[in-house]
């Protein structure tokens, strides 16, 4: 380490505030277009949005509202044990009494000593050191002394060696959250399509229309399908207009009455349970590891929430190959916070009240979508249940009905392969999570220059 960084107490070069929690009975706190930061929200290493909004009201009630660059720390919760949530707001946000806004004194901005987004990547370098800190409350829950953590030696750099490694870390991050937003878009496009398809008919009430008025169905269910006009469609190159062709001769031309109601002459209605095998997870506490180097790391729904897994808790490699998951796999929670997600976080362990969904007859893309397609059904059969977690029964799998045609699934690859591509684009998040991770210690203690960091980065990313 260069003889030109120098060490500061943290606590000596920032400022730190606690976040509230409005009054969950008070409407008028909520659903306003202020972010509230809470452990849930904090996912990757920057923050701009929330599920739960605050008004100005509730800000006024018991949270706080900190600038863009402040720093988010959590300081207590479950998932302290696992790994340490940190991030950088991007707009002004509001948090919870879990969550620590860090902010850089002014004077030691004014003095150009650090900068927000250096102290966010020198945080998320001392993953291992934070994770030793974390104090037991009981019940799986932990929290941060905040004195402890402002007692911490921060090693801090000139300011354009700052910059470089900033910039480092900051290409990684820029990369991935690239990704994660291409991911967003291709999620919508597929469930645009497959709700356009399998749901509302789209290309078969556009045939029935054209009949109706004399035009040629086959070129009106084109047109429904590509989103273009008739006259665009003769612009398109050759290649893709057949394509086009091929797949509108996939629709029927009638819809005919169901148990489900109106659908495509031809097609089945079946239920959910005979679309694809939803097989529960183990009660994974009693299969632990024979030794503590083979072991499968065990997801929860904690873990499905977070995308990976911790390695905290442990089983054994030996449970029944169909309780385990890997990149790829749908896992369907249908217990406590019911949701519907590719797992991309490696070879686990699946613990009991969460489903691995499968299918030997249907691709996966077609179970995935008509689950997702009756999550808000089943959120809601688990809320009005009066338990404390509440959860769907296979019962509830029997009752939803999906439309399935009577063509080979396989030729309606689009929406296989815009799933292939999310799968793709989230493996490739996860190493590059794994790799700034993996660089940022190395940067910060001078064991790797920025010049071979960047190397690498080329190299994975390519």
């Amino acid at each position: 380490m260069s003889a030109k960084w120098k060490e500061y107490r943290l606590g000596d070069l920032t400022d730190w505030y606690s976040g509230g929690t409005p009054s969950k009975k008070r409407d008028e706190y909520w659903n306003g277009d202020i972010p509230w930061i809470s452990a849930s929200s904090m996912y990757g290493s920057r923050y701009s949005d929330s599920k739960l909004k605050i008004t100005e009201e509730g800000l006024k009630a018991g949270s706080k509202i900190v600038p863009e660059d402040t720093v988010l720390l959590l300081v207590r919760g479950s998932s302290l044990h696992q790994r340490i949530p940190v991030g950088i707001s991007l707009r002004p946000v509001s948090f919870n009494q879990d969550v620590k806004g860090i902010r850089i004194k002014d004077n030691v901005l004014k003095d150009e000593i650090l900068d927000p987004w250096f102290l966010l990547y020198w945080l998320i370098s001392q993953q291992y050191n934070l994770l030793q800190m974390v104090e037991n409350t009981g019940i799986g829950a932990g929290k941060f002394d905040t004195k402890q953590l402002q007692d911490l030696i921060l090693k801090v750099p000139d300011k354009e060696e700052r910059e470089l490694i900033v910039a480092t870390a900051k290409s990684i991050d820029d990369k991935i959250e690239l990704n994660r937003c291409i991911n967003q878009t291709l999620e919508q496009i597929a469930q645009a399509i497959f709700k356009s398809w399998f749901v509302d008919f789209e290309p078969v009430k556009a045939k029935i229309a054209a009949k109706e008025n004399g035009r040629n169905p086959e070129r009106a269910a084109m047109s429904a399908i590509s989103g273009k006009s008739d006259t665009k469609l003769n612009q398109l190159p050759a290649d893709q207009l057949s394509q086009l062709a091929t797949t509108a001769a996939l629709f029927p031309d009638e819809l005919v009455e169901s148990e489900l109601g109106l659908i495509p002459k031809g097609w089945q209605v079946k239920p959910l349970d005979e679309i694809a095998h939803y097989q529960n997870g183990l009660a994974l506490q009693k299969f632990r590891p024979e030794n503590e180097n083979n072991f499968l790391p065990v997801v929860k729904i904690a873990q499905l929430k977070k995308g990976m897994t911790d390695s905290n808790e442990k089983a054994s490699p030996n449970i029944n190959p169909a309780c385990v998951i890997d990149n790829g796999d749908v896992v369907f929670s249908w217990s406590g916070s019911l949701m519907v997600d590719l797992w991309c976080g490696g070879k686990a362990a699946l613990n009991q009240h969460l489903f691995k969904v499968t299918s030997d007859s249907f691709p996966k893309w077609f179970y995935y979508f008509w689950t997702k397609h009756h999550l808000a059904i089943f959120q809601q059969i688990a809320a009005d249940k009066a338990v404390t977690m509440g959860h769907i029964k296979r019962s509830h799998l029997r009752e939803a009905l999906c439309t399935t045609p009577n063509v080979n699934l396989k030729l309606f690859d689009l929406i296989g392969k815009l799933l292939s591509q999310q799968i793709g684009l989230r493996l490739e998040c996860m190493t590059l999570t794994n790799l700034r991770d993996t660089l940022l210690p190395k940067l910060l203690y001078g064991e790797i220059s920025v010049g071979k960091a960047k190397t690498t980065i080329e190299e994975v990313a390519v």
